[in-house]
């Protein structure tokens, strides 16, 4: 029983031995491709909407019956023009009352003149008191009161007449009606909007969504490309107008209103489509580029130092910070790490900016990885520019693939028969 147990561990370590000299036998080959030259622009994408550049709403300052509508959707209307009507009875009607109430405190003046008039003889012949006389007084400025505050209870019964009649306050094209006749409007707070009037379809804005991370590289004055749902295969072009300072946060999500100008003199485009915009930064026409994957590249043997070096500059950052923490450690060594972070990096940047200087690597004639120091320029997030260390026509590293061993190779098993299978 013992030796059975014995064979079968001894067969078990030899598979394995075996299984693992092939494993070895296994060598790497790199995936390439040839520097080239071409077009590349850098792009900053956002999302935004439609909207006239003017846009008026119209509405009405009282409250009433919509009576008559002039206007409806799509249509034309010029800057004057009488879009609705509301039912006047009851401003008529508080103008006759205004005034009715300045004729009766026209004629209370009057009274109230000829009364002033004759204290003012009697107190010069001494024949009335002084009081009276003052008396008198007050009741004609009283009086003179009256009739000012008449006078402009008629002229507010008036205005209000005249708001009945609602006219347009711009040129333009009447893009929402949101009445009907006979609709009562109530104007209490706010007023009620009776209709929206966009200036000029033919001269139109994007309010699109710019997030922070991109924003710094916005400028008024930058191309843009832009398409919307109603024209898949069409790109439409216009340019930043503005970039807005304040802040527009949702869902902690930070993003600025970056205007752009369009123009629609076809009158394709319609208030209110969602527009895919995309600004232009910056473009190279006869640019040398390189896949972003070879930036990504790195040899497995390269790959595993820098991974140790990273871990034993990590172990060494913590035991300095728990040094510092602890009171130990000198003031000159907190002085260096800090000026590590802080200071310029492998290419003069300061912190937070990043260095252009990038290492690669090209394909030797040994087939072997060679590494290369290059300087990058703009990217598209596919291909980036190369400024300096590669020439078109090179050979650079994007990947690896793994190659089986040369075909004569022995593919037995150690342990004779016919051998495992090659697969």
């Amino acid at each position: 029983m013992w030796v059975v147990i014995f064979l079968v561990a001894v067969l078990a370590v030899g598979a394995g031995i075996w299984f693992w000299k092939r494993s070895d036998d296994k060598t790497l080959e790199y995936q390439s491709v040839t520097v080239s030259r071409g077009e590349i622009t850098q792009l900053v994408t956002a999302t935004g909407t439609l909207n006239p550049v003017t846009n008026v709403t119209v509405g009405s300052q009282i409250s009433g019956i919509i009576q008559t509508l002039n206007a409806d959707f799509n249509t034309r209307v010029t800057s004057g023009q009488v879009v609705a009507q509301l039912d006047a009875a009851t401003y008529r009607a508080n103008v006759a009352s205004a005034e009715g109430d300045l004729a009766n405190a026209n004629a209370s003046l009057e009274l109230t003149q000829v009364d002033f008039h004759r204290a003012e003889e009697l107190f010069k012949s001494q024949l009335i008191a002084k009081s009276d006389y003052d008396k008198a007084v007050a009741n004609l400025h009283q009086a003179e009161a009256q009739v000012k505050m008449k006078e402009a209870s008629l002229q507010r019964a008036q205005v209000d007449l005249s708001r009945c009649t609602i006219y347009a306050p711009v040129d333009g094209i009447v893009i929402s009606r949101n009445v009907d006749v006979g609709q009562t409007v109530a104007a209490s707070l706010s007023a009620p909007t009776i209709f929206v009037i966009a200036n000029d379809l033919a001269q139109m804005q994007i309010d699109s969504n710019v997030a922070e991370a991109d924003v710094g590289g916005v400028e008024t004055g930058q191309q843009v490309e832009f398409t919307v749902d109603a024209f898949p295969y069409r790109t439409f072009r216009g340019k930043v107008m503005q970039v807005r300072n304040s802040p527009v946060t949702v869902q902690n999500v930070v993003t600025y209103d970056t205007v752009v100008e369009v123009n629609n003199a076809d009158l394709k485009l319609k208030p209110g489509m969602t527009a895919n915009v995309s600004i232009v930064i910056a473009r190279r026409d006869n640019a040398v580029k390189i896949p972003n994957a070879a930036l990504r590249f790195r040899p497995p043997e390269t790959a595993a130092a820098d991974s140790k070096t990273n871990s034993a500059s990590a172990s060494a950052t913590n035991q300095a910070g728990g040094q510092r923490r602890s009171g130990q450690g000198g003031g000159g060594g907190g002085g260096g790490n800090r000026g590590e972070r802080g200071g310029a990096g492998s290419g003069g940047k300061p912190r937070g900016e990043r260095s252009p200087a990038r290492t690669i690597y090209t394909l030797g004639e040994d087939g072997k990885p060679k590494p290369v120091q290059i300087k990058l320029g703009i990217g598209d997030g596919i291909m980036t520019e190369v400024t300096e260390g590669l020439n078109e026509g090179d050979k650079i590293i994007t990947g690896t693939l793994q190659a089986k061993a040369d075909a004569a190779a022995p593919t037995s098993s150690p342990f004779g028969g016919g051998g495992f299978p090659r697969r």
